[in-house]
């Protein structure tokens, strides 16, 4: 099912039913701020499995990242957050940006990678921020199966693609065909391991 949101001024019956959908164990494509990609609530198993199915990857190893709606969201599945730390994602966020971080104990432990390191973001997009905010804990996020194609950039060839692999395929206008960057927090200094949309100083 295709369903088209406004980009800027979400309507809220559709992002209800979308967040109705994730809390029924549903998997969609939404757009962020860097690629569309996979998304289901982090605390159905079977959604997540789906996912991990769709992707042929098992869940540990899949490079999974969680969609947050803000600093104070994605601080309870972080462990502690230091200061500068702190101050640096309230620096780049929301934007096109995946921190990796330590787990908390709320991160489900289907999730946890062997490093016990969870990969966050907040995406500077209102669509999949709304979404979040209306389901009331964060998205699973995963790219798109197979090798990454400019045609992933329009949701009506998404939803041709891959419809029948998910419940429903949000139109937000045309997605970006750059990944985000991502930084590792978990060592004494920042560790950029991808470089992608977001510039990093």
């Amino acid at each position: 099912m295709l369903i088209h949101i406004h980009p800027v001024n979400p309507q809220q019956r559709l992002i209800q039913q979308v967040a109705q959908t994730l809390k029924h164990g549903g998997i969609i494509i939404y757009p962020t701020d860097t690629l569309y990609g996979l998304g289901c609530d982090i605390f159905q198993h079977k959604a997540i499995e789906r996912i991990c199915r769709i992707k042929n990857v098992q869940p540990q190893k899949a490079n999974l990242s969680f969609v947050c709606y803000d600093l104070s969201d994605l601080s309870n599945y972080a462990k502690q957050l230091q200061t500068p730390v702190y101050r640096t994602l309230k620096q780049y966020l929301p934007g096109p940006y995946t921190f990796i971080l330590e787990a908390s104990k709320q991160v489900p432990k289907l999730l946890k990678t062997k490093k016990d390191t969870v990969g966050i973001r907040v995406p500077d997009n209102t669509i999949a921020r709304c979404i979040v905010k209306e389901l009331g804990n964060p998205i699973l996020s995963a790219s798109l199966p197979g090798e990454y194609v400019e045609e992933y950039t329009d949701p009506e060839i998404i939803n041709e693609k891959f419809g029948n692999l998910v419940d429903m395929v949000i139109d937000g206008g045309i997605g970006g065909i750059v990944p985000s960057t991502i930084i590792d927090f978990t060592k004494d200094e920042p560790e950029l391991i991808r470089e992608g949309a977001g510039e990093w100083e």
